[in-house]
């Protein structure tokens, strides 16, 4: 578990949790959020009872599907059922001391808050949402103008990992022709994608531009983070962020 490194430590809070700490056995080792990979189901509600000793109430969780699919939540919940999350792939809320939470092993998290801290959202960017313009859909619902959001990228599989294939190259170019300069070609016709460079490049189109991120690549830190890419059969991770 380990906190968000941006300055809006006094108005908003915010964590990303790691592998380490909890009581999932290999290869959900150890700390792992999610319930639908296999794991047993007793480890991972004792995973979530830690996770709950550090946020105000329990978070709201998605049914994330790779959509560009954005929920608002207009009121505050006590216990959510696994079969009740919307799907969709970001949340945004108002309300204080209510966490949203995404989950990962792989894909970009990203959270965004007013630099007031009067409004958050938490963003699964994964290559199919950022396709979609989830972080625009996801801000068109900010009453702060964009210039006073600041933006925080999770952990992610890096550009030195993250091989795609043309398909990918062309939803990104389709979209904004300047996206083929986050992507490097290999000598197999495929590609290398620089995700982080994606989400900067759309978040400087909207204006956004206090971004703040450590870069890591899950892919390549096998004992911190849990990566999809790399083992297939693994754990999840959570960032969550709210008001305080």
């Amino acid at each position: 578990m380990q906190l968000i490194d941006w300055p809006l430590h006094q108005v908003v809070g915010a964590i990303q949790t790691t592998r380490l700490g909890g009581s999932s056995s290999s290869p959900y080792s150890s700390f792992n959020l999610g319930y639908h990979v296999g794991d047993d189901e007793g480890a991972v509600l004792a995973n979530h009872r830690i996770l709950n000793e550090f946020l105000p109430i329990s978070p709201y969780w998605l049914d994330q599907v790779h959509s560009a699919n954005v929920v608002e939540v207009t009121e505050s919940i006590t216990e959510q059922r696994i079969f009740d999350r919307p799907k969709a792939d970001a949340l945004y809320t108002k309300l204080k001391a209510q966490p949203l939470a995404i989950m990962t092993a792989d894909c970009l998290s990203i959270l965004l808050a007013s630099n007031n801290g009067k409004e958050v959202a938490a963003v699964h960017g994964g290559w199919r949402p950022l396709a979609g313009n989830i972080i625009a859909k996801t801000t068109e619902l900010f009453s702060a103008p964009n210039q006073q959001i600041s933006v925080w990228l999770g952990p992610s599989i890096g550009p030195t990992a993250f091989e795609v294939g043309q398909d990918v190259v062309n939803a990104f170019t389709c979209i904004n022709p300047s996206h083929i300069d986050d992507f490097t070609v290999l000598q197999n016709q495929k590609y290398l994608a620089d995700i982080f460079a994606i989400a900067k490049r759309q978040l400087s189109l909207l204006g956004i531009t206090q971004i703040y991120s450590q870069y890591e690549c899950t892919f390549s830190s096998p004992s911190k983070y849990f990566s999809y890419r790399r083992d297939a059969i693994t754990g999840r991770l959570a960032t969550i962020i709210w008001r305080k």
